[in-house]
């Protein structure tokens, strides 16, 4: 009989997602693998024990590699687990660039013991080339469909998961209503000065480069997105509360919490 066991049931929910990211049947998957239309079906189930030898047969079907597959279903069992004495599904970080997305999510997602994903580098690593390059070459139309099906697979294989987003994700109606419907969203919210203080600090002021208005700039366009980012589920104050309490405030509001964050009706 076959033994139910969380690594396969992650292992399990990681091929089905990565299967229905890539438009596949289970008839289609098991064609392309060797591996029977039964036994795939019982693997998706989460009492599959799969040998080595299929897992590899089916990761090449699934176009990866079976250590990334074994990778992903790590990630999945610990947002299953007991991460801050919970399980959490995906968790979303909104806000312009200086928000403090790339610093506050890893350490969310350590709390959480979830994996850490950035949506611009994996749009980067999909398109096999910079964002600059991106724009450049494709323009926004082509980066705002690779922005939503890049979403749609993060969503697909992580049961659970901290997501930065681009800044501007928020502007596009689409991709921020499938965004608030699967992640729990929050914005990080930020002055103005403090946003422009860390990018600076971070090395990189090419938003605003070569600009006299460069600062009311900045505020205009915060001015014009706060509208849009306080459509997430929670926010918080990263001006106010600092590293620490902006993470601890993070974690209450996925409570239910009204601890340093505020909550959307």
């Amino acid at each position: 009989m076959s033994e139910r066991r969380p690594l396969l049931e992650a292992l399990g929910a990681v091929v089905r997602g990565r299967r229905q990211a890539g438009g596949m049947t289970v008839r289609a998957l098991a064609g392309r693998s060797g591996v029977s239309e039964r036994f795939l079906a019982q693997l998706e189930a989460g009492t599959g024990n799969i040998s080595v030898a299929r897992l590899d047969a089916l990761s090449e079907a699934l176009e990866t590699t079976a250590g990334a597959l074994l990778t992903l279903a790590e990630g999945e069992r610990a947002a299953r687990g007991d991460g801050d004495g919970e399980s959490v599904g995906a968790v979303a970080l909104l806000g312009l660039r200086g928000a403090g997305k790339s610093t506050i999510g890893p350490r969310l997602a350590k709390r959480l013991k979830v994996p850490f994903v950035e949506l611009d580098a994996s749009i980067e690593a999909a398109a096999g080339m910079r964002l600059a390059t991106l724009f450049e070459i494709h323009g926004m139309a082509y980066y705002r469909r690779l922005e939503r099906e890049v979403l749609r697979r993060v969503l697909a294989e992580h049961a659970g998961v901290v997501l930065a987003t681009g800044g501007s994700l928020v502007t596009d109606e689409e991709t921020y209503g499938l965004l608030r419907a699967r992640a729990f969203t929050v914005w990080l919210r930020a002055t103005a000065d403090d946003h422009w203080d860390r990018v600076v600090a971070q090395g990189d002021a090419r938003p605003m480069a070569h600009r006299a208005n460069a600062r009311s700039e900045l505020q205009a366009l915060l001015r014009a997105r706060s509208p849009l980012y306080a459509q997430a589920r929670a926010t918080v104050d990263t001006s106010a509360l600092g590293l620490r309490g902006t993470v601890d405030a993070v974690l209450a509001a996925l409570r239910g919490e009204a601890v340093g964050a505020e909550r959307a009706g």
